[in-house]
């Protein structure tokens, strides 16, 4: 199962505040349990970098745009660990993992664990590639204990996050 996901009904789509963003490709190999995700930023690699390490710049784009999330921890050194929580009217989410490599600016490594299914923690590792002209890629890979559990992730509602997450972090970066 292979799915690739647009930002918008468009190739390149249109957020609430008018900025264009690029394509963010979803795709799942049915024989493997892993995801891939790749996104281009128009902002340098040490720039995204920052926004996925600094716990205040994470807050304000990581996930849907229909929740609100709070950080509980945010240690993204090697060796340390992140909790947080994603609240929408009375639900509530969390999520915790722990750092392996955090290497500035081009590569994270860490865990992921939804509370919901303590069973199936994924490691993921996030490459930035610099294309210059201040522009980056960004390329994910999350390896999944079983294809199941891979597609449990894929039906939750993660696709939806994740682009308007991208979508998110896209004005972060712009501001």
């Amino acid at each position: 199962m292979t799915t690739t996901t647009h930002s918008g009904t468009t190739h390149s789509g249109t957020t609430h505040s008018g900025t264009t963003h690029p394509e963010t490709t979803i795709a799942a190999d049915p024989a493997v349990p892993t995801i891939g995700i790749s996104r281009e930023f128009a902002a340098p690699p040490a720039a995204v970098f920052r926004a996925h390490t600094d716990p205040d710049l994470v807050a304000r784009w990581l996930g849907p745009r229909s929740v609100t999330m709070v950080v509980e921890r945010w240690d993204a050194t090697t060796g340390g660990a992140y909790r947080y929580k994603h609240t929408r009217g009375d639900e509530e989410y969390g999520f915790y993992g722990s750092f392996h490599e955090v290497r500035e600016p081009s590569r994270i490594v860490q865990t992921f664990t939804f509370e919901g299914f303590p069973d199936g923690v994924c490691l993921e590792t996030l490459t930035l590639t610099d294309l210059g002209d201040g522009r980056t890629r960004l390329d994910a890979v999350s390896v999944y204990e079983s294809i199941e559990v891979r597609d449990l992730a894929l039906s939750s509602g993660m696709q939806t996050g994740v682009v308007e997450g991208y979508e998110q972090l896209d004005e972060v970066l712009a501001s």
